[in-house]
């Protein structure tokens, strides 16, 4: 995909100006002619206020097809769910997080160890 063609098209399909863009962005015209003309290749936070100026969310200004593109499975051999995605594990995350902070390095190398035993344990039943 080329990155300026696909926001001129969708920027000339909202039937929006370059000047509607740069007031809506904060970009200066000539990048945007520049980007839109493939001369240079905007950052992603570049691309997000593009998108927000074209009233769309980013992956919409990334994904050229006609549906939603479905999400990634996740890497787990049984499908299961991912742990850390609910709130409470989040905080408990979070709490490992802020102790880790109070270790020292050799204290986490030992947690890590011990962690990667306990897994490994856990995979084998």
């Amino acid at each position: 995909m080329l990155i300026g063609q696909r926001l001129r098209e969708i920027r000339d399909a909202k039937n929006l100006s370059q000047d509607e863009i740069e007031q809506a962005t904060g970009l200066v015209r000539p990048y945007i002619s520049r980007v839109e003309n493939g001369h240079t290749v905007p950052s992603v936070q570049t691309l997000e206020k593009w998108a927000h100026a074209l009233g769309m969310p980013l992956y919409q200004v990334l994904y050229e097809g006609e549906e939603p593109p479905e999400l990634p499975k996740t890497q787990n051999k049984n499908d299961e769910k991912l742990w850390g995605n609910s709130r409470k594990e989040a905080r408990e995350l979070d709490r490992l997080r802020r102790l880790l902070a109070k270790m020292d390095e050799l204290e986490r190398n030992a947690l890590i160890t011990f962690a990667a035993c306990l897994a490994h344990r856990s995979r084998r039943k």
